[in-house]
């Protein structure tokens, strides 16, 4: 069984969500890690980029699959994690640990439409 946190939004694209007031740190779930198999790239976008929700602001590979990963909240990118640049695999070791990017949001209700911890349960259970 996946590792779920609580304390996070999540996506149904699996990314998660960790807000400090409007800043939106986003990674992907255990589950999703856990499916892909071992990563072996991250494509991050750039800082000052600009993503609306459910847009694609970068992706994972793995041995198995490519996965898009989708904004789950629409801002601007402050911050990328560049040490997945070198070590993708920092994702399988602590999905939560080895955020992907932070994004200051531009709609914090957007975080109203994400599912949490028990709700994001039962969704990877389907």
């Amino acid at each position: 069984m996946a590792n779920i946190k609580e304390g996070l939004k999540y996506s149904e694209s699996h990314e998660w969500v960790k807000v400090d007031g409007d800043i939106a740190t986003i990674g992907v779930s255990d589950y999703a890690q856990t499916e892909m198999g071992d990563i072996t790239y991250v494509d991050l976008p750039d800082v000052d980029d600009e993503f609306q929700v459910g847009e694609e602001f970068g992706a994972l590979e793995s041995v198995k699959a490519s996965s898009d990963l989708f904004a789950p909240v629409s801002g601007i990118v402050t911050e990328t994690n560049e040490e997945l640049e070198n070590a993708p695999e920092l994702i399988n070791q602590d999905a939560y640990t080895n955020w992907i990017i932070k994004i200051k949001m531009n709609d914090i209700s957007e975080l109203d439409s994400l599912m949490n911890a028990e709700e994001y349960a039962e969704h990877v259970k389907e």
